[in-house]
């Protein structure tokens, strides 16, 4: 453990017991005042936005959105999950990855991308704090203290800049404040989990100075044995460790100064990759993309990957700083985040076909396919914008924004290849603008422009020979929408978009001996329609929108043979389509249901664009074969046609609560939360193996709360069913996949004051 870990402990230790401190001094009479300010049991609550940069109702804004508030955020993680539990709990969401707790691939409406390597980009963006994460690294810290999470369907170039074709998700924690406020949670559950959770914060000088500290420590004890060594529970444990420090200085009505510091120390494991367990074996004849009778959830069969671990430290320092002018806010944030850090991993998922207990499997890799990759990542943003504050029909913001990463990534094979580090670097900047104008009392447009320049180098720092490589681009998106009240409680929209994401470079195979890959920008026009409604005195709320969009050029990425390379490509086209509805009822003041559900079709448009494809699962698309000179036989699979890799038709998820009063200020409550994910195809090209059928995953917390909320205990469960999901698999000609978390059942107790 690093001596700079124990430091931030021992402070975030120290901060617990402020905490504790706090519970005895906070005021009840506080939260009952702001209790009593709340609007009424029987009605839903405001849903906050800030998808134009200020904080608006949702039912105001001509945007596809849904937002995960604070009490669903912990559900979601309450069983020390990773990022990528956020899967499916928005409509029209899909989150993976193939590094553990580290790199998590996002989705939204289909776009995404499913390159592994720690230099990819992708079509989602992720915020934290108005502070864009750019690294696939960087987009795993962990979710913690926040007052909300809100996901952004379709393109958000005008204001978030390049890389947002196809959506963002934007992370807003709480702020310090005036009110000394505390709170803590504990939670403890089967397979050595272990969770806990503080915040703290006040007035350190009346009116003008507050502080806020948070933190998160996350625990799994080893609980996957190796059936090739016989060690017992050997295998997938973690300690991951997260801290938040703030600092708000307010010297007069007009200025604010928001200094913040994350931090994040993970020592855990990379992903579990098991081999042969799709397709047909000895005792399962019939190909299919079902898992066979060799996988056991709790075994792996492992002669390589050195335990598989995953060691990470991030840090990250923003300022924020804005004054109120008479008419007009300037806001300025800058940002510096650095990201180290490495994992290794058995690539091929065991010994292949030989020694699995089921009887084999179709695909054998004759060689330990043992790799670790490393970063070592500096990222510095500053954006400047000036955006009315007065009343009237007319509101605008304009600003500017840089972005400069640099960083190394090193790929190591422990018997073959040898060490090869290369460079990354990325500078971008942008000027933007948006206007909206009341035209009258039921009609509002609202326009966007901005321009970006983004310019990407590479260059092999050692280990093989040089091959540099440069791309860059220059591009406006642009978007425009027109927002109808058709009454107090209904509204429709319409809105049209254009976005891209930058040109990228793939360097990676440089260690696999292979020449570096590049793809041109996507470039990606939306159209979308949708409605918002209240209705029964605000007890009912339906949201929803159609959208159709084209993709030219769209990036995708072909990973996998026996090679287990990542190839850049650009196809022709894509299209894709869909609906997404958005819907909560209060039934009675203690029955709150939620509901989303999302239809999503996409295409890859390009009559000739082969990629490489399995050699031993079962192809569905034309295909052909090709004699190599060492004897093995190659395949090339056309792609025209097939939906986009991690792309699910269906979506949905559905949550309700229940509560039921106890005395004066006690609660007994069920709280429950399901999402689904439905047929999903992984890679580029169809097969029989390589797809998902339908994916559903529940969670239940029951409990009581007392003193009016001050504090709850609760029984847990995440993944209730124990259902065993495919998430991804690895074409490493051994249908080789990985699954989700196992059930975790625990108990939790938490106060707030």
């Amino acid at each position: 453990m690093s001596h700079r870990f124990s430091a931030f402990r021992a402070a975030w230790a120290g901060s617990t017991v402020l905490a504790a401190a706090a519970f005895g001094l906070a005021s009840p009479v506080a939260a009952q005042d702001s209790a009593a300010a709340e609007e009424p049991d029987s009605q839903l609550e405001t849903i906050i936005v800030t998808a134009n940069r200020r904080e608006e109702n949702l039912q105001d804004v001509a945007v596809s959105a849904e937002i995960l508030d604070a009490e669903r955020v912990g559900a979601i993680f309450s069983g020390t999950a990773d990022i990528t539990a956020l899967a499916g709990t928005v409509p029209g969401l899909n989150v993976e990855s193939s590094n553990g707790r580290v790199a998590p691939r996002f989705y939204i409406r289909g776009l995404g991308n499913t390159d592994f390597d720690l230099a990819a980009s992708q079509p989602v963006s992720v915020l934290l704090d108005d502070v864009v994460l750019e690294n696939v690294t960087l987009k795993s810290f962990p979710i913690f203290d926040v007052e909300r999470v809100e996901v952004l369907r379709g393109p958000q170039g005008t204001l978030f800049g390049r890389n947002t074709p196809a959506g963002l998700v934007k992370i807003s924690s709480v702020k310090p404040s005036q009110e000394t406020a505390a709170s803590a949670s504990m939670s403890v559950a089967n397979l050595g989990t272990f969770g806990l959770n503080a915040a703290v914060g006040g007035a350190l000088a009346k009116d003008v100075l507050s502080a806020r500290v948070s933190g998160q420590f996350q625990k799994r004890g080893d609980w996957i044995s190796n059936g090739t060594t016989g060690r017992e529970d050997t295998l997938g444990g973690y300690e991951d460790f997260a801290v938040r420090g703030q600092l708000l200085f307010t010297p007069g009505e007009r200025t604010s100064i928001l200094a913040s510091v994350n931090y994040r120390d993970l020592d855990g494991s990379s992903t579990f990759f098991r081999a042969n367990v799709l397709g047909r074996t000895t005792a399962q004849p019939n190909n299919t993309n079902k898992l066979n009778n060799n996988y056991d959830r709790d075994t792996v069969f492992y002669d390589a990957g050195g335990g598989n671990i995953a060691k990470y430290e991030q840090f990250g320092a923003t300022l924020t700083a804005s004054y109120e002018f008479d008419g007009a806010t300037l806001t300025s944030i800058t940002s510096h985040w650095t990201s180290k850090g490495r994992s290794r991993g058995d690539i091929d998922g065991g010994f292949g076909a030989v020694f699995l207990p089921g009887g084999g499997g179709p695909g054998l890799i004759p060689f330990p396919s043992d790799t670790q990759d490393s970063i070592d990542l500096k990222q510095t943003t500053q954006e400047v914008r000036l955006a009315s504050n007065g009343e009237g029909p007319l509101s605008w913001q304009i600003g500017g924004f840089y972005f400069d990463s640099d960083f190394d990534v090193t790929t190591v094979g422990f018997d073959f290849p040898p060490p090869v580090t290369v460079n990354h670097t990325n500078e971008a900047w942008a000027l933007f603008g948006q206007a909206s104008y009341q035209l009258n009392e039921t009609l509002r447009v609202t326009g966007g422009l901005r321009y970006t320049d983004d310019q990407k180098d590479f260059f092999v720092r050692s280990g093989a020979a040089p091959q540099p490589r440069s791309v860059g681009d220059s591009q406006f998106d642009w978007d425009i929408s027109i927002f109808a009240d058709l009454s107090e409680d209904a509204s429709v929209y319409a809105k049209a978009a254009n976005s891209f994401r930058g040109p990228t470079i793939q360097g990676r195979d440089v260690a696999f001996f292979s020449a570096p890959s590049t793809a041109r920008s996507e470039n990606i026009t939306s159209y979308e329609v949708g409605f918002k409604t209240e209705l029964a005195d605000r007890r009912v709320r339906l949201n929803g929108a159609a959208y159709y969009y084209t993709v030219e050029d769209p990036q995708f990425t072909a990973v996998g043979g026996t090679g287990n390379l990542v190839r850049l490509i650009n196809a022709n086209k894509g299209t894709g389509w869909g609906l997404e509805f958005d819907g909560a009822f209060k039934i009675t003041p203690e029955f709150l249901v939620t509901l989303g559900v999302a239809y999503n079709n996409t295409e890859i448009e390009d009559a000739t664009l082969e990629v490489g494809a399995c050699r031993q699962c079962t192809i569905t698309d034309p295909f052909r074969s090709v004699n190599n000179p060492d004897g093995s036989v190659s395949r090339f699979a056309r792609i025209d046609g097939n939906p986009f890799p991690n792309a699910p038709r269906w979506s949905g998820d559905l949550t309700a609560r229940y509560g039921v009063p106890v005395g004066d200020s006690g609660e007994f409550f069920v709280f429950t939360d399901w999402v689904y994910l439905g047929q999903t195809n992984f890679l580029l090209y169809t097969s029989r193996e390589f797809n998902a059928g339908s994916r559903f995953e529940g969670g239940l917390k029951v409990g009581y709360t007392g003193n009016n909320g001050q504090w709850e205990v609760a029984a847990f469960a995440r993944n209730i069913t124990g259902e065993d999901n495919v998430l991804g698999v690895i074409d490493f000609n051994n249908n080789t996949a990985f699954v989700n978390d196992p059930r975790v059942i625990g108990a939790i107790f938490s106060v707030k004051y």
